[in-house]
């Protein structure tokens, strides 16, 4: 008894001593970040200010995570590590996975019916746009990139490159040809493709680290030359006055022959937006759909061999460099499609839209949702793209942190730290099962001591 009360006052040291330690770091690196903070005068001269309420806000906020962390969280997990592997699965949870897919379409489907019933056609703009829109865009690109990364784990840091150029052709051959959306929508997609498996011929040999720093490279030369080419892309001053695609020739504009008048409604801007809305969601679902399909094909299985381990890979006689310019291709077709998309949207695009940031969000996505997962993806893109966007509505903080405070720049803080929390508790990412391609007879769980997180 004296033994276990010994050991459960040591412990409680240990916590409090690692919280002390994490609240002292977490200090000494939010102080120039988020302590300090410069503000521009009535004479343009720089002055410090400080934000020390904010600073103590999340310096405390990560003491208590750490003692969280410490006295429930670790138990925890080493008691889910300790519990053996169920054989079979609850039938509440079958019952969820057989209708949760269902139910997400049906959702998706009816979404600017039910913003639309709730707030209004003046409130449903910005919902549908901001969140909808904005939040499938990033779904079909984490989509995309999950044939890359998730399926054949070739790590592609550059894949906003394949959006960019998406972006840019339709740009520049609806501007320069008068070419329609219809048309150009696949020829971007096949432009991109052709990129895809133009990055796929020098990184053949290249795995792991090296692939990514080439990917890298590779994107920020496409930003690079889009920046410099101007006579072409007009530089960072970008391409304006793009054509938006038309309901079968009928523009979304006020005039008599627009799409208002001709269905004898009352002129909205909601039209084209809702219009716009499901057009990407058809373009999500036929990623998701194709995705699918060919996971189940020969190509598939090669894409997911290759994942596992080249080297045996090879000696199936499996050839590795169709099976890696496949990957590349159909991954980089996909962002060619979200990036026409983005510029009809747009109507404007300049190289500041296609950062490394934006690949490093999508890879984040990949990552926290669960590479090789479609639902794990579409949930990450939901929770870091929507909360982006939730942030955008906070305004109520500027009460508590004062009148300079902006939640969106502490977005990446965020992120970071969620993506910590993952890797914590689920390191395969939020869906982290993988429902077999093929099986014999039925597919069965694979033996915890082969997999380190529950089920294979």
């Amino acid at each position: 008894m004296t033994e276990g009360a010994a050991n459960q006052r040591i412990d409680t040291v240990a916590a409090l001593r690692d919280a002390a330690i994490t609240t002292l770091l977490a200090f000494g690196l939010f102080l120039p970040l988020i302590g300090f903070h410069t503000v521009t005068n009535i004479r343009n001269e720089l002055e410090l200010d400080t934000r020390w309420p904010l600073l103590f806000s999340i310096v405390a906020v990560v003491g208590v995570a750490r003692l969280a962390y410490s006295f429930l969280l670790a138990p925890w997990l080493e008691r889910i590590k300790l519990r053996p592997m169920a054989t079979t699965t609850p039938a509440w949870r079958a019952t969820f996975g057989k209708w949760f897919v269902p139910f997400c379409i049906g959702f998706v489907i009816v979404y600017p019916a039910i913003i639309i019933a709730a707030t209004g056609f003046g409130g449903a703009l910005k919902w549908v746009d901001n969140f909808g829109i904005q939040i499938l865009i990033y779904v079909m690109l984490g989509w995309g990139l999950n044939i890359v990364v998730g399926l054949a784990g070739l790590l592609d840091l550059g894949y906003v490159a394949f959006y960019a150029v998406g972006a840019y052709a339709y740009a520049l051959l609806a501007k320069e040809f008068g070419f329609s959306f219809w048309i150009l929508l696949p020829l971007a997609g096949v432009m991109s493709s052709f990129w895809g498996i133009l990055l796929g011929f020098p990184v053949l040999r290249l795995r792991g680290d090296y692939l990514a720093i080439v990917t890298l490279a590779f994107g920020e030369i496409i930003r690079i030359v889009l920046v410099n080419w101007v006579d072409v892309t007009n530089g960072y001053a970008g391409i304006s006055g793009i054509p938006r695609p038309s309901f079968f020739g009928i523009p979304f504009n006020a005039n008599d022959d627009g799409f208002a008048a001709t269905f004898g409604l009352e002129f909205s801007p909601i039209y084209r937006t809702i219009f716009l809305y499901y057009l990407i969601l058809a373009l999500a679902l036929l990623t998701a759909f194709v995705t699918v399909r060919l996971r189940r094909l020969p190509v598939g299985r090669a894409w997911e061999a290759l994942r596992e381990d080249e080297i045996a890979c090879r000696s199936l006689g499996i050839n590795t460099t169709h099976t890696k310019l496949t990957a590349f291709g159909m991954g980089a077709m996909f962002a060619g499609f979200a990036g026409s998309f983005f510029a009809a949207r747009q109507g404007f695009i300049s190289p500041e839209s296609f950062t490394f940031l934006e690949s490093a969000t999508i890879l984040a996505i990949v990552v926290l949702g669960g590479m090789g997962s479609q639902i794990g993806v579409a949930i990450a893109a939901i929770a870091m793209i929507g909360g982006t966007e939730i942030m955008r509505e906070l305004d109520f903080l500027k009460q508590i942190f004062g009148e300079s405070f902006d939640p969106t720049q502490y977005r990446m803080l965020l992120f970071g730290f969620a993506m910590v929390i993952i890797m914590v508790l689920r390191p395969r990412g939020l869906i982290s099962t993988r429902a077999p391609s093929v099986f014999l007879k039925e597919p069965k769980p694979v033996p915890v001591d082969l997999v380190k997180q529950g089920h294979g």
